[in-house]
């Protein structure tokens, strides 16, 4: 008898073209499923909560699979971590109900994105942040950040390729927020966009704070901005924010 696993990854995307397995590309889960394939003695196949896209990094992205298998999640999780490469690393390893499916019993995604406002870039963290160096008017952000709460059709922030039955979604929180001493940066240089969801078009993320940079940039205003998610219309909408300074943070469930 199968017996499924839960298990709960940090990755550094930085070097890997997305979650899914790809043909000629490295990827997240296919470095995964190698590593478990190995300790396991056996095909493993992953599903996970949701395919993070090239270049995105996760603290809490969930995955099951399903194996035949007597060792003890403490050992699966050692060993796999003993030959995955150190860019990515399972935290978490449990057994979990039968029935559990990590994309489809999913309640919310929540996604951080990292921005360094200041005139000079940095070295050591450039992988994790998009570097804009004019100032960036909070307040405006901060009130898209109120329109886009609740539930709305976001096809105006999908990017092509989404697979869906509808680009309806509901975003339960979103905030600009200035942090403190991240990535060990002074408080005042660092803004990060938080955004919880019941799920995610392709892009989505990233194409809603492309357009939340141009209100901070006051080049969009408010109004502009409602009639973006209005029109329903990806052309009329904020470039794609690069992936780099994209996190997934945690997934809940149940």
């Amino acid at each position: 008898m199968k017996t499924n696993f839960k298990i709960v990854l940090e990755y550094d995307g930085s070097g890997y073209h997305g979650w899914q397995i790809q043909k000629n590309h490295t990827t997240i889960q296919s470095e995964l499923e190698k590593s478990l394939s190995t300790i396991l003695n056996q095909k493993i196949k992953l599903s996970a909560s949701g395919r993070t896209d090239a270049g995105v990094h996760a603290f809490g992205q969930v995955a099951n699979f399903t194996a035949r298998t007597d060792l003890s999640c403490k050992t699966i999780k050692k060993g796999a971590n003993s030959i995955l490469n150190a860019s990515i690393v399972i935290k978490k390893c449990n057994i979990i109900h039968e029935n559990f499916h990590s994309r489809y019993d999913a309640v919310s995604k929540e996604y951080h994105y990292h921005i360094l406002n200041r005139k000079t870039p940095c070295a050591i963290q450039r992988k994790y942040m998009w570097h804009i160096r004019k100032p960036l008017n909070l307040q405006a952000m901060q009130e898209c950040c109120e329109i886009i709460k609740g539930r709305h059709d976001f096809k105006s922030f999908e990017g092509s390729g989404s697979p869906r039955s509808t680009s309806v979604r509901e975003i339960f929180s979103a905030e600009i927020v200035k942090n403190n001493n991240t990535f060990g940066l002074e408080s005042s240089d660092v803004i990060t966009f938080k955004i919880s969801a019941n799920g995610f078009l392709k892009f989505m993320v990233r194409n809603i704070i492309g357009t939340i940079v141009l209100a901070g940039l006051l080049k969009i205003n408010i109004e502009k901005f409602e009639e973006i998610i209005e029109a329903r219309d990806r052309s009329l909408a904020g470039p794609t924010a690069p992936p780099h300074g994209l996190f997934l943070m945690h997934v809940t469930y149940p």
